[in-house]
């Protein structure tokens, strides 16, 4: 598969700019969730204004959507130091022993040593408190990796359900959506700190129409991590270096893109985390074909790609100057999606996690 033909500003960070309205970015999630719009970008020259419900009609029997199936952890707690002062952490990657990366503030107190605890002052006894110790410091991410202490025969994903919060992303600042609102209605397995919010516009009544209609499903796991939403913050993006994000392609989905390839149907990523996660369990593989993968992942997508197993996308409207944006630009050519961006801005499109999505058709890309 050929690729699309770049430029030297597909290469700049500054090329990924554009001007957002502030009102455009989504607080609220629509109800129900496939009511959504939806911008479908049907050819080389076309595109067509839909709801998430109309779907169906540009699928056909024998496609595949791939879906990541990852759950939100409660991965923000509020605890104090013992000299009382407020402490916020967000966890973004479990390691070994209890131990997890995580985000903090004040970051600059808490250096290694320093004692956090999530329960309420009163609390004395040590065995039955719930707390953490810096470890040390982590320049990759400017966070932090914290030893977890629990109460006797308590694990940190108890403690955090009892403690912890869903996060939502730092523009979402007036949001009235429940935690279950940040959660896709197949997420089933826990790990990650955001949600794989392409995947936030389907219900269970859409996936039984599509599944009706001959759509196959398949899931991967990909644990969204600092990877996904850290900032690229050099002016060449060639230099970036993607945090690593743990990722799952299971046998039985590489059988399923198999058999959808031998049979004439096309792959549909179900957002930028089912992307990576493909594309990931690509490498090194024959041209179009993927092998089970589990693992760590720091794959970097931008225009310039040879594309390995994706045909086509779902995905919502990212950030300005993302990694997000610079893999889509992959897919559709940079130029093309700054414009799709304006005419979604001028028909009030709503923006990011809470906001509208895309369709991508395979028909539609340059490669």
């Amino acid at each position: 598969m050929a690729m699309i033909p770049i430029s030297e500003d597909d290469l700049q960070l500054d090329a990924y700019d554009y001007q957002l309205p502030a009102q455009q970015i989504a607080q609220n999630p629509v109800t129900p969730r496939d009511h959504s719009r939806l911008l479908v970008v049907s050819s080389p020259q076309d595109h067509q204004h839909q709801r998430f419900w109309q779907l169906p009609d540009w699928l056909k029997p024998g496609d595949l959507l791939v879906l990541n199936d990852t759950r939100v952890l409660p991965a923000r707690l509020y605890g104090h130091k013992p000299s009382g002062a407020k402490v916020e952490v967000l966890l973004l990657e479990e390691r070994q022993g209890d131990q997890w990366l995580a985000l903090v503030k004040p970051g600059k107190r808490l250096k290694p040593g320093a004692e956090i605890h999530f329960d309420s002052p009163e609390v004395t006894d040590s065995k039955a408190s719930f707390q953490a110790t810096v470890l040390s410091l982590d320049e990759a991410t400017g966070g932090r990796l914290l030893q977890f202490h629990c109460p006797a025969g308590a694990t940190v994903l108890e403690m955090l359900e009892q403690y912890g919060e869903v996060p939502f992303p730092p523009y979402v600042t007036e949001s009235e959506a429940s935690s279950s609102q940040y959660q896709t209605v197949y997420a089933r397995e826990s790990g990650s700190a955001a949600a794989p919010t392409a995947g936030l516009h389907f219900t269970p009544e859409l996936l039984e129409r599509l599944q009706a209609q001959g759509v196959g499903q398949a899931f991967v796991t990909l644990h969204v991590g600092v990877g996904t939403f850290r900032p690229v913050e050099t002016s060449d993006i060639r230099n970036h270096v993607m945090h690593q994000e743990w990722v799952e392609v299971p046998e039985a989905t590489v059988q399923a893109i198999r058999r959808t390839r031998l049979q004439g149907g096309r792959v549909i990523a179900v957002g930028t985390t089912a992307v990576r996660s493909l594309e990931s369990a690509g490498q090194g593989q024959p041209l179009g074909d993927l092998a089970p993968f589990s693992g760590k992942t720091d794959l970097f997508i931008y225009p310039g790609y040879r594309w390995q197993v994706v045909d086509g996308l779902i995905t919502n409207f990212h950030l300005p100057k993302s990694s997000l944006m610079m893999m889509v630009s992959a897919l559709l050519g940079r130029e093309r999606l700054l414009r799709l961006y304006e005419e979604a801005i001028a028909q009030n499109y709503r923006f990011f996690s809470f906001g509208d999505a895309m369709l991508i058709m395979p028909e539609a890309r340059l490669s």
